[in-house]
């Protein structure tokens, strides 16, 4: 196997997506992507428990996040804090055209769309968790918490169908959609 390649985990996300796409979900092995991606099994486990957690690799996300919500000045707000926070955000995002092809294997399969919660419930924890660290009670951490990621989760979605688009310009146009529906409740 031609280890000296490079990149062993984007390699492997790669081959998986691509399979799914192919064959479907259900009928793509382990054996099959790692042999796309010119490595061995054991190498795909060195990187991945199971199939799923091929396409939700890392923790770069979590641990960028709650670093950046960790540096905040001190008496920050809990929601400015996150917003401030989401800026970080495109140094970790895949490419585009994958994360396009991500959404719409995740969407045929249950399987994927259960493990995509999963990982969503504890990007919030630890959220909430970084949250109340800097004194803010758990209800207004857990509240702040949520509304940064249906704007996180919004402006992603923008910065991945439009190609010229700035994210920093996207995450300000979603919270000011925010306020605006805050404001107006």
């Amino acid at each position: 196997m031609a280890r000296w390649e490079g990149n062993t985990r984007g390699r492997l996300e790669r081959a998986a997506l691509t399979l799914f796409r192919e064959q479907g979900y259900d009928r793509t092995t382990v054996a099959q992507i790692a042999q796309r991606a010119n490595l061995t099994e054991r190498s795909f486990y060195r990187w991945f428990t199971d199939k799923r957690e091929v396409l939700f690799a890392g923790d770069e996300l979590e641990e960028r996040l709650v670093a950046a919500v960790d540096a905040a000045p001190p008496g920050t707000g809990a929601l400015p804090a996150l917003l401030a926070a989401c800026t970080v955000v495109p140094e970790v995002l895949r490419p585009r055209d994958f994360l396009l092809e991500r959404a719409e294997v995740i969407a045929a399969n249950p399987p994927l769309q259960e493990r995509e919660l999963i990982k969503l419930a504890a990007l919030s924890d630890a959220l909430t968790a970084a949250l109340v660290r800097r004194g803010h009670p758990e209800p207004a951490a857990r509240l702040a918490t949520d509304a940064a990621a249906a704007v996180l989760r919004l402006a992603t979605r923008r910065w991945v169908t439009d190609e010229r688009a700035d994210f920093a310009a996207l995450l300000a146009a979603a919270t000011a959609d925010l306020r605006a529906v805050v404001g107006g409740a």
